[in-house]
Order: structure tokens, then sequence, then C-alpha cells
């Protein structure tokens, strides 16, 4: 843990050593003491500008997302530079050419999905999860919000499967997919103009329903909000509503759900 800036006399420790140094203290390697000295570390990083979580990833599971609509090209590489100096990973979701562009330039390594409007570095993928996570999307044009959620789970350590154009328009195209759904853990479904197809698809299953609204639609889908009253409304049961356009956010709780399925079943 040499090398790192530190907060008093402590530095500041990883993820991945937080979890080496608790599997020690746990055979009887180290003792309370030490475990104790290694976290009285802040877990913040100050750049100024933002106020890097370090430790999220113990927290949650997952290191702390950046949101890069808003942020200069110059900030996103920053947070990112930081997190990567204690973390395997980054995602950076809502991103322009030019995020790419510069993260490219500062991280070779750094993948640009376009379609989601994402980019990630995964230096140490995470091993997949044995339940799958199945992304439903109603028509092509919301693709890039389905796409968001594909990604965003596909990080965390989820096998994800994509299902796209079965929307409620030609229903017929739902149930020649409907094996396939039926196997996931999870089913995120992504819908714009009046948002029915959530409510057809949790009628049809028995796992967890995520449903994302999109802004895709005529004048009175008020950019979205008609497919998420009609979701919030919707008389199946158990179905749970994210905001319009949050990919990530139903990528993140089918995620999490993924990982409580596994961890039940072990």
């Amino acid at each position: 843990m040499t090398g790192r800036k530190s907060y008093g006399i402590f530095p500041r420790v990883t993820t991945t050593e937080a979890i080496a140094l608790l599997e020690k203290f746990k055979t009887g390697k180290v003792s309370r003491d030490k475990v104790l000295q290694a976290f009285q570390a802040a877990p913040v990083a100050d750049l100024g500008f933002a106020q890097v979580d370090t430790h999220r990833g113990l927290r949650r599971g997952f290191s702390e997302v950046i949101f890069g609509a808003g942020k200069t090209p110059q900030q996103v590489v920053a947070i990112a530079e930081k997190l990567l100096e204690v973390e395997q990973r980054v995602l950076v979701t809502r991103v322009t050419d030019e995020h790419a562009r510069r993260m490219r330039k500062r991280f070779k390594d750094t993948v640009y999905h376009q379609a989601a409007r994402c980019l990630t570095v995964d230096r140490n993928p995470l091993p997949k999860r044995r339940g799958a996570i199945s992304v439903v999307c109603a028509g092509t044009s919301d693709l890039p919000v389905a796409e968001e959620a594909a990604i965003t789970a596909d990080i965390m350590g989820n096998k994800v499967e994509r299902i796209s154009d079965v929307g409620v328009a030609g229903v017929h195209r739902l149930l020649g997919k409907i094996d396939a759904i039926q196997s996931a853990s999870v089913i995120v479904v992504v819908a714009g103009m009046e948002g029915a197809l959530p409510s057809v698809v949790a009628g049809l299953v028995s796992k967890p329903v995520i449903a994302v609204p999109t802004s895709v639609g005529y004048g009175a889908n008020f950019g979205g909000l008609a497919a998420l009253l009609g979701m919030l409304n919707s008389c199946a049961s158990g179905m749970t509503v994210v905001n319009i356009d949050n990919g990530f956010g139903a990528g993140y709780a089918a995620s999490q759900i993924n990982a409580l399925a596994e961890n039940s079943s072990r």
C-alpha cells in the first residue's frame, strides 16, 4: 500500500487489499488492530471539483460509477485516474465522443460502447455469476437505454442476454423469445411509447422484472412520462420501475438481485 496518498498516518486501502486483509484476519494471520488501522483512512479523494469515494466497492460491491453528462472530458479522466489507483475497473455513463477520445488517449484499454454512451476500463474482469440477466428491448429506438443497462450489468459480473425489438405492436415476436426470457434470473424490460411491454413480460414470468421507461415516442408521450406512469400503474404484481431512460439504474439493480440469487443458492 506504499506510494499512495495518505490521510493522517494511514494509507488508503484498496478493495482488493481490504478483502485480502480480512481473509488474513479470518485465518488469524493478522491482528484485529492491524485491520482497524488499515480502515481508519478516510475513504475520499479530494480532487477539488469532485470527492471521489474510494471505498464504494467495499460497501456496494462495485466502485463509484462516473456520470459523464455535465462533466468536462478532463474531469472524467481525472476521476477515472483516481479510481484506477484503487480499483481494477471503471464505468463511465452518458459520455460524448470527446469524453471517449480523452479517455482513450489517457487509458489505452478504454472501450467505447457508443450505442450505450458508456466507457469501460476493465483490467481484471469479474467472474460471471451463474444466473443470467435478460435485457428485453421493445423497439430499436430504445436500444441506447437497453445497452446502457446491458453494459452496466456485464461489467458488474453478470451474463447478459439481449433480446431486441419485441414490442407489443407485434407480440408474437415476444412470444417467440419467451423461453429465453423465462430462463433468466432477472429481467430488465425497456420500452417507450405507452410503455406496455414490461406489464406483458411480468405477466408471463416468475422472476423479478425491472421496467425502464424511455423518452421515445410522439408528443403525448411527454418525453417518457406516459411510459413511466403506465409502468407505475401496471397491474402486473411485483414489477419494479426506474426513472425515464435510466438504463444504468436498472442494470445496477438487476446485478444486485442476481448476486443475492446466486448467494442464496450456495
